[in-house]
């Protein structure tokens, strides 16, 4: 079976309130699936059906195969979950509390080698207290990861991260992926998005906008090109066009080579994203 996830029509309400309205959706086996979307959006919701914690109005929802509103013990010791949320255990130490969920699946993982796959070996034995806020997240990843699941869902992993603690936590989730795990990740980072999803899709009022690679979404690949350079006689100049390579080349000829501070730019997702957002409005 290659669709590690397959929604139908998902449903769910709050009183007058349609969290979720008619929601279509599937995800491969192997791919790490982007959920974008602003707060309110239906993201949670959907998220929370999937993993089995919250029931539906309506729809189909098939998660590995099984109901998640008829799930086992055995089905969700095949997922992982890293919420939003942070754990609190502050008087174990990372190696103590790995151990201890490790204790919860069948088939664990080895905890210190779960432990090194995170970074943390240096502070396997440091209480959870003394942690730095990036290091506290990455054990949460260990929590999430240390049943060796087939499916991970990762709920805004690196807010409050710093730019460099944010590209290391990629790196970490691009070895999960390249082993096979399947990864649903939802996000306010639009570079997070491109830099780790296979495909996106985004939600707005309980709906799917749109799915896609995060360079072909909203027919961003083919969309048009901003050419911009300085012309010492006429000041900054800017042309939209859908050959930028021949304005580029006419532009060299022109010039004699070396284009002045030439720059060619594409709706970024981020423009993409809040285009369909602002379209939905």
């Amino acid at each position: 079976m290659s669709s590690a996830i397959r929604v139908q029509g998902l449903a769910k309400r709050y009183g007058d309130v349609r969290a979720v309205d008619g929601v279509d959706l599937e995800i491969e086996r192997g791919e790490v699936f982007a959920l974008l979307g602003p707060n309110g959006a239906g993201k949670s919701t959907t998220v929370e059906i999937l993993e089995g914690f919250r029931s539906r109005d309506a729809g189909e929802v098939e998660v590995l195969g099984v109901d998640p509103a008829r799930a086992t013990l055995d089905w969700r010791a095949r997922l992982g979950i890293v919420a939003q949320t942070t754990r609190e255990a502050p008087e174990l130490t990372v190696r103590e509390i790995v151990r201890h969920f490790a204790g919860y699946y069948p088939g664990p993982r080895d905890p210190d080698e779960v432990i090194e796959a995170v970074g943390l070996t240096g502070s396997a034995g440091t209480r959870l207290r003394r942690l730095s806020g990036g290091q506290r997240r990455r054990v949460d990843v260990a929590l999430g990861i240390v049943g060796d699941p087939e499916l991970l869902f990762l709920d805004e992993p690196t807010t409050g991260f710093d730019p460099e603690a944010r590209r290391a936590f990629w790196e970490l989730i691009r070895g999960l992926a390249d082993g096979g795990t399947t990864i649903l990740l939802t996000t306010h980072y639009m570079e997070e998005a491109e830099a780790l999803a296979d495909r996106v899709g985004v939600i707005s009022d309980g709906r799917i906008l749109a799915t896609g690679t995060p360079r072909e979404l909203g027919g961003r690949a083919t969309a048009e090109a901003e050419v911009s350079w300085l012309d010492p006689g006429e000041g900054r100049r800017s042309l939209r066009t859908a050959s930028p390579t021949q304005v580029v080349g006419e532009l060299a000829e022109r010039f004699g080579g070396e284009v002045p501070e030439l720059t060619v730019t594409r709706p970024t997702l981020e423009d993409v994203y809040l285009r369909m957002l602002g379209e939905r409005r």
